[in-house]
């Protein structure tokens, strides 16, 4: 079982030892193994639960802040797969979120580190460095991490795939003293204003995180939790009228209105334009046509010769393909040969002489 707490960062990391039972002799160590994680009964994790995993060589981690809503048991589902062997192994996790022991945080400050991804900040030994890092600026002793969160769920880009180029991430610390001069300097509106318009921030003291980690000093939140917000207003029930405005006057009565003119137009309107189209259209084809009459006596005699020969050459063609037995046309019997002058007699057979002799 797992004790998050409200308001501190919670990370668990997920070993594939651990859900393989890999023997101590196993000669492959770096075993591929992926995982997929959820909240038992639902498709997805808790709203305040990530998880991640560079790559199927490395661990995954499961890491976020509860809130007060997410108090309670909560039971994860974390499913291994084994990229070699295809094999899949089920575990439960028990979260018990329950509330932090202790003073309250109420100084809170978020930083951008551009030389890091996320999972190389989530083991506890990175994050107690930077920790320490910051009591350089901070009062030390009396910091926690209160949420880290990796710049692409903060709207960052995908970097570029150079060596040497991070997603960052930001980094939240919470403490119960007040903050530094130096961090007071650096949250000020005169240094946001400097960093819009392109010039270094100010940062009056020394800069304790190089060389382990770069930070985006124009990118630092400062949050006060110490006094407690005025409430606002208490809102008051009216009778839903609302009340007289110069630049508001709705009409106090609306006059009645016959439609019947409106729908009469939007529907006869096309119909009738569609009539007239269509008897356009009957006009010009039906009333407008020359005849075959006009057509004959506009063309000429010898067009009309021909027109007619290639008509009834066609008829001919046809009704000999309908009818194999019939005599052939006289165009095509052999009665005269020009080279031999022999006459074929017209009783033969002709439906055995070929229509071309043999030329000799």
């Amino acid at each position: 079982m797992l004790y998050p707490l409200v308001g501190r960062v919670f990370i668990h990391t997920l070993e594939p030892a651990s859900f393989l039972d890999l023997p101590d002799t196993d000669p492959r160590p770096n075993t591929l193994v992926t995982f997929h994680a959820h909240l038992l009964g639902h498709p997805d994790l808790p709203r305040w639960l990530r998880y991640t995993q560079r790559s199927p060589s490395q661990p995954g981690f499961l890491y976020g802040t509860p809130t007060l809503e997410d108090r309670g048991q909560q039971v994860i589902e974390v499913i291994a797969y084994n990229r070699e062997s295809f094999e899949t192994t089920q575990k439960r996790l028990v979260l018990l979120v329950g509330e932090p022991e202790g003073p309250s945080l109420p100084y809170e400050a978020e930083f951008l580190v551009q030389s890091h991804d996320v999972e190389e900040v989530l083991p506890s030994p990175l994050g107690q460095r930077f920790l320490t890092a910051l009591g350089g600026l901070w009062v030390p002793g009396e910091l926690q991490l209160l949420n880290i969160t990796s710049a692409l769920d903060h709207g960052g880009r995908v970097p570029l795939p150079i060596e040497g180029r991070k997603e960052g991430v930001y980094i939240q610390v919470g403490s119960a003293r007040p903050f530094s001069t130096c961090l007071k300097v650096v949250g000020s509106p005169a240094s946001h204003d400097r960093c819009t318009q392109g010039q270094p921030p100010l940062l009056s003291c020394y800069d304790s995180f190089v060389p382990h980690f770069k930070v985006d000093w124009c990118n630092v939140s400062l949050v006060d939790k110490s006094v407690p917000a005025l409430p606002g207003p208490v809102p008051t029930w009216g009778d839903g009228i609302l009340e007289h405005d110069a630049y508001f006057c709705p009409p106090t009565e609306a006059p009645d209105r016959d439609f019947l003119t409106d729908a009469l137009i939007t529907l006869l309107v096309p119909l009738l334009v569609a009539l007239l189209l269509t008897l356009i259209l009957a006009y010009i084809m039906c009333c407008r046509r020359e005849g075959v009459l006009k057509r004959n006596l506009a063309t000429s005699d010898i067009q009309m010769v021909h027109h007619s020969t290639i008509h009834g050459n066609t008829g001919e063609l046809r009704q000999m393909a309908a009818n194999r037995s019939v005599p052939r046309p006289l165009s095509t019997l052999p009665m005269f040969n020009v080279r031999t002058g022999e006459r074929l007699p017209p009783c033969s057979d002709i439906a055995q002489v070929p229509l071309i002799l043999d030329q000799h």
